[in-house]
């Protein structure tokens, strides 16, 4: 490097004629490092860029070492530059597909499909990686490769890609803890995954308590209606809700229990959209039948959901609650308002329990039901 910073002939000489490997490799850094800086001439870059070109095949490890970590983040890197050393083996490589913005989705997808698990890692850490690559980075069923993605939260992940994880990798903590930590998840994963976990547990209780198994599941079920609950956001988009909707009825979870918990913390839409599931009536009916003063409508709903008379009087105390009181959504108003919903409701069933959360209220309800069954 000359004085003033630029491209000299003795830098040239050197890289190319220098047998020390580390020698080289400082050269080469030095010009790559200054690449960018206001003492290089259109004409020195275009020098320094075919060096880097005859480089890229050089024999010894550490010198494409250093080119790639040198250049890996260099603005308008020549494509066939960046391509060469991503192509090279992992050690070589990983700088490259880490961080180059000179590589295409096209590119990164032929290297995910012909080179190796450590390539394919390093495309997963990607500060951005489109639904298309994360795609094909899940499709690859590699462990480490899909714990890396789902830990990325700058990678764009598509429904249907979560499932396929889901599908393969659902009871996998490597792979599901980093997912679950994500800051955003579709509803319908959410769902998926808070069954999968609570489902280990409910092993873990069986195998290592004095718990029977239905006592155990019961348990879970409260929980995992807890949590689906608590992850419901105002403003939810009402096709995301509905095949989340759909998707707990498939799966035999879209209980009394659950809407009456929505119905608790004032999710209207969830209320009125699981009933319309359940009876098999469209939103806008159901709205008019809850919307009935008497409470015809909505006794009439609970009778084709099957939804027993006691849990049925619960919904229409709380619905009046709900329809009373304001829900304004500040911070910890979530809270305060299931609070106040479930004092109202207590209140008018003060007869009859005197529970201090809804959980002991449902249970308290849902027995008296099962017991009255019994002895009819």
């Amino acid at each position: 490097m000359s004085e003033n910073g630029s491209l000299s002939p003795a830098d040239v000489e050197r890289l190319l004629s220098d047998r020390s490997a580390e020698t080289r490799a400082q050269t080469v850094k030095k010009i790559a490092g200054n690449l960018t800086g206001r003492h290089f001439s259109d004409k020195e870059r275009a020098e320094a860029e075919q060096i880097f070109r005859l480089l890229v095949s050089d024999a010894e490890v550490l010198v494409r070492q250093t080119l790639a970590e040198t250049l890996k983040s260099l603005p308008e890197l020549p494509h066939d530059i960046a391509f060469a050393l991503a192509n090279d083996i992992s050690d070589v490589a990983a700088p490259m597909l880490s961080y180059s913005d000179a590589l295409s989705d096209d590119d990164l997808a032929e290297i995910i499909n012909s080179k190796t698990e450590e390539h394919q890692t390093a495309i997963a850490g990607r500060s951005s990686v489109s639904e298309a690559i994360s795609e094909k980075l899940a499709d690859t069923g590699n462990e480490d490769v899909v714990a890396t993605l789902m830990g990325n939260d700058g990678a764009k992940i598509s429904e249907k890609t979560f499932e396929k994880v889901l599908d393969q990798f659902g009871d996998n903590e490597k792979v599901n803890a980093p997912m679950v930590s994500r800051s955003v998840l579709p509803l319908t994963v959410t769902e998926r995954l808070v069954t999968m976990v609570s489902d280990k547990l409910r092993d873990h209780l069986v195998s290592h308590h004095d718990m029977s198994p239905t006592t155990a599941t019961d348990l879970i079920l409260e929980s995992r209606e807890k949590t689906m609950i608590g992850l419901l956001k105002g403003g939810t988009r009402e096709g995301e809700l509905v095949q989340l909707i759909d998707q707990l009825h498939e799966n035999g979870r879209l209980t009394p229990t659950i809407i009456l918990r929505a119905l608790c913390v004032g999710d209207i839409d969830f209320f009125e959209t699981a009933l319309s599931k359940g009876a098999d009536i469209s939103v806008a009916n159901v709205h008019m039948l809850v919307s009935d003063s008497g409470g015809q409508g909505l006794q009439q709903l609970c009778r084709k959901f099957n939804i027993p008379k006691g849990l049925t009087e619960m919904m229409r105390v709380a619905l009046g609650v709900v329809k009373e009181l304001e829900y304004d959504g500040d911070p910890g108003d979530r809270e305060r308002f299931r609070d106040q919903v479930i004092q109202r409701v207590l209140t008018r069933f003060e007869d009859r329990f005197d529970a201090e959360n809804v959980d002991y209220l449902i249970s308290k309800i849902s027995n008296t039901e099962a017991g009255d069954s019994a002895t009819a």
